[in-house]
């Protein structure tokens, strides 16, 4: 069973070693009088890293951010040092061999130094804390009064990071976090204000006395960074709003703002305005002047930028619907007057973010190809993912489409090679089935991108899914990397690291995985490669009936008069494979609609699977010359954000449709809702037009 110390994060102590070997590094680091020392004993023993000694150059290093006044500047200072990532990697391959102190001490001090949501490393010690804290919650109650104020916060960020809603559990830690609260500084007050708010624990009496010590905070703070983090913090509370005096002293710090301090109290604003509309407050009319006064600084601090480098450490965390609003072109303008400075350093980086954005530009997109083909040498294999991403996401072949994407799939071989070897299986074909390979169910899917790699130094199975996913709606099918996943072997790995996973990543691991091994079945028949996700597709629209929105009933009645009647016309059908059509018809060789008869489906209800699943079926059960019609209606969601470019996943869809025998009418939101459509008559001359080919009646 854990001690309760062997848990989470405490206080710096004396170090205790396994092994003497280590005892001459740590005293030398423990000697070193600023960051550079540490990173070149790391570049000079990086070989011979031992766990503790990981654990202790991250405490070092953390000791010397505490003794800095601009604490956000020096943290990015030292994620910038070049072998920062050499001591991530350490700590990486290291966990599996840390004991519990070590575990939690390496995730406290990494979260500090490097916060991202999805880094490698804290997902990786989540994960494998998480794994050993499930075997004793109830010694966490019984010790939990002998939680200093940082174990208690660490201990609330675990249960964040696992997505807890044991209440007891919860509410013993808030109330250890109430005792400490006027020791806690800006940042990790507004930790403490987030965490609380996702676990939804509720206090009156806690809630009142964080806006209290945030108010104080921020009428003393003149660091544009840390009024952003109180402002951030404060439009979280429930019933929080600003008066003048406090928005006047934002309005008086925006100049020195970089995107991030704007995008923070933009967002806070943009929250206390819907809050507002809702309640008639007075003060809405100040806070759009406020919001205005962010547009005009974040539009005057991109057109300034000189510098891509400098640039992206602000553009890379922004995202929100102030940034998408007001920003994004500005941003996409700066970043192709700056693209020449793309490089193989920040190749990925750009590309992740690019995808992100939905924002489709295909010079920039040009640019990135032509690095990755140029600089490929210098690229490290596990960015290959981001770099693929936004092609992918985007549905855009670049100029030199062949050469770009056979060079990114070499570039992977060795690493691709090594994970296989990990996994490969020669199982014999009729060894698979669903009732091997079925995934379990899980909760709703969220978008963050994951990076998740093996500590033997092979990409992790998930990460590997999303390669392979990635590369498939771009109509790449690499069959050795095809063939390693879909092998027992791999999956049976796969399900056991599922379970480990926060529920949202869970999710969507899962569903790429489905749409993978409907991609390979649909386009690369001749793999042999079965179909194993029948049951999981089954339970997912069991549970998600779904319903039409206004336009597609619109669009139903219409086709129910174009074509005859509702029984030429069925809703929400679902295809082999589970793809999800708005509307089926059937035409005769005469282009006359034929009736279902008695098989339509009443709306509302679970899709009726018409044919037989697992089967590809082109034109059977029809009579000779008919054509099976599929008609999407395509909202903005299946477009690129700035031009009406069918995006990755809308068009793969549209390849499999046909593949399976259909002829596909798809409908976008922007024709059906254009000027030109705009009576019952002119539309329903549009669906005539679409399906037969006639003009006007």
């Amino acid at each position: 069973m854990l001690r309760l110390r062997a848990i989470y994060p405490c206080s710096w102590r004396v170090f205790q070693f396994r092994t003497c070997s280590c005892k001459p590094l740590i005293s030398q680091m423990i000697k070193c009088t600023d960051e550079e020392q540490v990173f070149d004993l790391i570049k000079k023993n990086k070989a011979t890293f031992s766990e503790k000694q990981v654990e202790c150059a991250f405490n070092i290093l953390w000791q010397f951010q505490q003794q800095r006044t601009s604490f956000l500047k020096n943290v990015d200072c030292i994620r910038d040092y070049p072998h920062f990532l050499t001591l991530h990697n350490l700590a990486t391959s290291q966990i599996e061999f840390m004991d519990d102190d070590t575990l939690v001490n390496v995730l406290y001090f990494i979260q500090q130094c490097a916060p991202e949501a999805h880094d490698l490393l804290v997902e990786a010690l989540v994960i494998e804390s998480w794994r050993r804290l499930e075997r004793l919650k109830s010694t966490i109650l019984l010790m939990s009064e002998e939680l200093t104020s940082q174990q208690a916060l660490a201990v609330m960020s675990a249960m964040e990071e696992m997505e807890s809603r044991n209440s007891h559990l919860i509410k013993k830690i808030a109330s250890i976090l109430h005792k400490h609260l006027d020791d806690y500084k800006p940042f990790e007050l507004l930790k403490i204000t987030q965490t609380l708010t996702f676990l939804h624990f509720q206090s009156k009496e806690l809630f009142v006395k964080l806006r209290e010590l945030l108010l104080r905070y921020l009428k003393i703070s003149v660091i544009p960074s840390e009024i952003a983090i109180l402002v951030y913090a404060l439009s979280i509370l429930p019933s929080s709003n600003l008066c003048e005096v406090e928005i006047s002293q934002i309005e008086a710090v925006l100049p020195q703002c970089d995107l991030n301090d704007l995008n923070g109290f933009a967002t806070s604003v943009l929250r206390w305005i819907h809050y507002d509309r809702k309640y008639l407050d007075s003060t809405t009319g100040k806070q759009l002047k406020l919001l205005q006064k962010l547009d005009h600084y974040g539009l005057q601090r991109l057109r300034n930028s000189n510098s891509l480098n400098l640039l992206w450490k602000e553009l890379k965390s922004l995202k929100g619907d102030w940034f998408t609003e007001s920003l994004l072109e500005e941003t996409v303008a700066t970043l192709l007057r700056l693209m020449d400075e793309i490089n193989s350093k920040n190749v990925a980086e750009i590309a992740s973010f690019i995808s992100r954005t939905n924002y489709l530009n295909t010079l920039l997109l040009d640019r990135i190809a032509s690095v990755v083909v140029q600089q490929i040498e210098k690229i490290h294999p596990f960015e290959i993912l981001g770099i693929i991403l936004p092609f992918s996401a985007l549905n855009y072949d670049p100029p030199q489409n062949d050469e770009f994407f056979r060079i990114c799939i070499q570039h992977l071989n060795s690493y691709l090679t090594h994970s296989m070897n990990l996994y490969k299986e020669n199982h014999p074909r009729n060894q698979y089935s669903c009732e091997e390979t079925v995934l379990p169910q899980c909760p709703p899917l969220l978008s963050p991108f994951p990076t998740l790699l093996s500590p033997k130094g092979g990409l992790e199975p998930p990460m590997l899914v999303f390669l392979g996913f990635s590369l498939a709606a771009l109509g790449y099918f690499p069959e050795d990397l095809l063939k390693a996943i879909f092998n027992i072997k791999f999956l049976s790995k796969m399900d056991s690291q599922l379970e480990l996973l926060c529920s949202s990543l869970n999710r969507r691991v899962q569903f790429r995985l489905m749409e993978l091994n409907r991609a390979v079945c649909l386009e690369c028949p001749e793999y042999q490669i079965p179909w194993f996700h029948d049951r999981f597709c089954q339970q997912q629209y069991n549970k998600d009936i779904g319903s039409m929105n206004g336009a597609q009933k619109q669009i139903y009645k219409m086709l129910a008069e174009v074509l005859g009647g509702t029984n030429c016309v069925k809703a929400s059908v679902l295809t082999p494979y589970y793809h999800r059509i708005d509307f089926e018809c059937v035409l005769d060789k005469k282009k006359k609609p034929l009736p279902y008869g008695s098989h339509n489906i009443t709306l509302g209800k679970l899709p009726e699977m018409h044919w037989e699943s697992n089967t590809q079926i082109t034109g059977s059960r029809l009579p000779p010359g008919a054509e099976r019609i599929a008609l999407q209606f395509l909202d903005s969601r299946a477009f690129c954000r700035n031009i009406p470019h069918l995006k990755g996943k809308s068009a793969m869809k549209k390849r499999h449709l046909e593949i399976l025998g259909y002829h596909i009418i798809q409908i976008p939101h922007f024709e059906w809702n254009s000027m030109a459509l705009s009576t019952k008559e002119a539309r329903m001359d549009y669906l005539r037009e679409r399906i037969f080919g006639e003009g006007k009646s």
